[in-house]
């Protein structure tokens, strides 16, 4: 039996970690003041597959990311496309400080007790 759903799925092997994602595991690592070998030995692996992870030479299976994010102290989340910039704009604001600057939602007239 020819399996039907191969017509249409183009296997993908990434050759390189997307720098966004490696960007931010080794910020990750530096905020918690670890090292590699730290970080490796949290999550089961060796100093230099983190060290390929960081700088992308090396691109984890799902679950060595999985477990290396966690670790960290973060999580992988699937978000809508559309809803991506604020998502990353929440995301920054916790980086800086801001987050408690703004609300995240419009606050009704009646909410403030401007109602008349």
């Amino acid at each position: 039996m020819v399996n039907q759903m191969s017509s249409h799925i183009k296997p993908l092997r990434m050759n390189r970690l997307p720098e966004t994602i490696s960007r931010e595991l080794k910020a990750a690592r530096l905020r918690r003041g670890w090292s590699q070998a730290e970080v490796g030995k949290h999550a089961g692996l060796p100093q230099t597959h983190v060290s390929g992870i960081e700088t992308g030479r090396i691109v984890p299976r799902f679950d060595t990311l999985l477990d290396l994010v966690r670790v960290l102290g973060m999580d992988l989340v699937l978000v809508p496309q559309s809803l991506v910039p604020a998502v990353n704009a929440l995301v920054r604001d916790s980086h800086t400080g801001k987050a408690d600057e703004r609300p995240l939602y419009a606050a009704d007239a009646e909410e403030e007790g401007d109602a008349s």
